[in-house]
């Protein structure tokens, strides 16, 4: 077993391989890349002259769609090499470079197969219903329905092209928000016992979870007093993103842009309006987690920047990367052999990139693709509990992904977002429960419910509230309101005021997190964190107090790929997420954690 010295940060050269993802799956070595790149280009080609032939005959439309699938297949191994390798030291050029260099090729690519669909649907509806019931098209005819099912939104070829011209053009809100936020704004030092430490974007969660109140209040009106400082700017940034998804939405002809964002996978506008509804009924429980919090933290006013220090204090553990993965095995057992034996051999041969290094990216993710590994990047510490579900987490994005490839053609294996976090926080689920049921200690089990509660209350409550934001401004521009500085901070107060409740109390300018939010400019995206934890707890409560169909039903959602649209994939599994009762779940087991901390902590 390989251990790190975590006083020193070591270079990417020190790093054992062992503890180094094996990247050969992909490409045995960067000359292999540079040859697969180099064919972008000539596949490129090869299927810009069908364009114009699509419709000929079944037999044109099919070799264009095979030429389209290498093209595909292609692509997305060169730039998941180029990305694994860039995260994991962005300090290397090289890496960079090829990065860089694979970005062009796609948009190039981008660019000139922007006919492709748009032919496939101006084939007549008789021919192409026909051609793909045939069994050459066994392959190709979820693709196809798919791009069928957006017909009704879809426009002239020469309009499409303007759309697509135009997509990068709409990215500046967007690049110009990351740019501002991450590199022009600086919010300068905290004293922190007599050191002064750099605020930034990445060490403001640090400051948020320090123990000592002056500092977390010094560092929060610090903070959001930069953000102030350039309200209208954001302001104007974010109205700008909005807008640009209006005139989306009106371009192609749908009623609303939640529509429109929701429409690709079939997922009905009552879904978002259910997942609010059901929080808003059930906002008593999260009131009394704050209530909770003031006691425990012993304060006369609960303000914003108490809500993140730790509940209950850290309680000591050391937890080898080994013994983490034989939690996640154990913890796991509920799935059975054939799913723990396939995470666990590949959580240590290969797949994860285990330990920090200098330039490698911070946080977690899995990136997999249809060949290769499912690909984990983890920053692992023995001393940190939370990674050991973090390690489950993505284990659970890697496994998904496993199945996927493993049953279905490449033109359907990808899942879609709003079922990407089910499987990661379904093992999370099971990881608490195997680690509660197995705490030693009244600390440590108080510790677990406060993570837990923390973590719903941060993936259900605010995703929703977040959610609940977009909706309202977006609908106030559909109705003609412009978004001003002064309507975005008092839409957002109303909510902070709502979803916090009673207890606390904010500061003029705690508003302006509204205005500090990256996923703001990915429209209508941050409801699938609460609707993927609302699913996942669903199904990891249906397979831990199952049998064997319950395990099966879970499979059968793992292995859907993208063979059926989110709603059916995990209806398929044993949850209707069309209906509220998931979300009521959820809410009721947060509900529940809530009461059992108030009964450890006797308050």
């Amino acid at each position: 077993m390989s251990t790190l010295n975590t006083k020193t940060i070591p270079e990417r050269k020190d790093i054992p391989d062992s503890d180094k993802w094996d990247l050969t799956t992909l490409f045995k070595t960067n000359d292999e890349w540079e040859k697969s790149l180099a064919q972008v280009d000539e596949q490129v080609s090869k299927i810009a002259a069908f364009k114009g032939k699509l419709a000929t005959s079944s037999d044109i439309l099919l070799s264009a769609l095979q030429a389209y699938e290498q093209f595909s297949k292609n692509i997305e191994l060169v730039w998941n090499y180029a990305s694994l390798q860039n995260c994991q030291d962005q300090s290397d050029a090289q890496a960079l470079d090829r990065e860089g260099r694979v970005q062009m090729a796609y948009a190039k690519a981008s660019a000139t197969l922007s006919f492709f669909e748009t032919e496939i649907l101006a084939i007549p509806d008789d021919s192409i219903c026909t051609w793909i019931t045939k069994p050459e098209f066994n392959d190709y005819r979820i693709y196809i329905e798919k791009i069928l099912h957006q017909k009704p939104y879809t426009l002239s070829e020469k309009e499409e092209r303007l759309l697509a011209l135009q997509a990068q053009p709409s990215q500046v809100a967007r690049q110009t928000f990351e740019q501002l936020t991450n590199v022009d704004m600086s919010f300068g030092t905290i004293d922190v016992h007599g050191e002064q430490q750099p605020l930034t974007q990445s060490t403001w969660s640090q400051f948020m979870d320090n123990p000592d109140r002056e500092i977390r209040k010094t560092a929060y009106t610090q903070f959001y007093g930069v953000f102030e400082q350039n309200q209208h700017v954001l302001a104007s940034l974010y109205a700008g993103s909005v807008n640009q998804d209006v005139f989306e939405m009106q371009a192609r002809g749908y009623n609303s842009c939640l529509e429109m964002a929701l429409y690709g996978n079939k997922v009905p506008t009552s879904v978002y309006h259910n997942l609010i509804d059901t929080v808003h009924k059930n906002l008593s429980p999260l009131h009394r987690f704050y209530t909770l919090r003031k006691k425990v933290l012993g304060v006369d006013e609960l303000r914003h920047y108490d809500v993140y220090v730790p509940l209950v204090k850290n309680v000591s553990t050391k937890t080898s990367y080994d013994e983490a993965v034989e939690i996640c095995r154990n913890a796991l057992a509920p799935l059975g052999t054939a799913y723990t034996d396939i995470l666990c051999n590949g959580l240590k041969n290969g797949w994860v990139d285990r330990y920090e290094n200098k330039g490698k990216r911070s946080g977690a993710f899995s990136s997999g693709c249809y060949t290769g590994y499912p690909y984990i990047l983890l920053n692992y510490k023995d001393s940190v509990i939370r990674d050991v579900f973090t390690m489950a987490h993505e284990g659970g994005h890697s496994m998904h992904s496993w199945y996927s490839a493993h049953n279905n053609p490449y033109m359907q294996y990808n899942y879609t977002i709003f079922e990407a976090e089910v499987a990661s926080t379904f093992n999370e689920e099971l990881v608490f429960e195997y680690l509660f049921k197995n705490a030693k200690t009244d600390d440590m089990k108080a510790y677990l419910l406060a993570m837990r509660a923390n973590d719903i209350l941060a993936t259900l409550h605010r995703q929703t509230m977040f959610a609940e934001y977009e909706l309202k401004t977006h609908e106030l521009v559909e109705q003609g309101t412009p978004l001003t500085a002064e309507v975005l901070r008092s839409t957002y107060r109303s909510l902070l005021e709502q979803y916090f409740g009673p207890e606390m109390h904010f500061e003029s300018n705690s508003d302006m997190e509204g205005l500090r939010i990256p996923h703001f400019y990915g429209e209508f995206y941050v409801y699938k964190y609460a609707t993927g934890i609302s699913a996942a707890l669903a199904l990891a409560n249906r397979v831990i107090h199952g049998g064997e169909q319950e395990r099966e039903d879970y499979y059968k959602f793992l292995k859907s790929g993208g063979s059926r649209y989110p709603i059916d994939s995990l209806k398929v599994a044993g949850v209707d997420m069309s209906s509220p009762e998931p979300v009521q779940a959820a809410l009721d087991t947060f509900a529940q954690l809530v009461t059992q901390l108030e009964q450890l902590l006797h308050v």
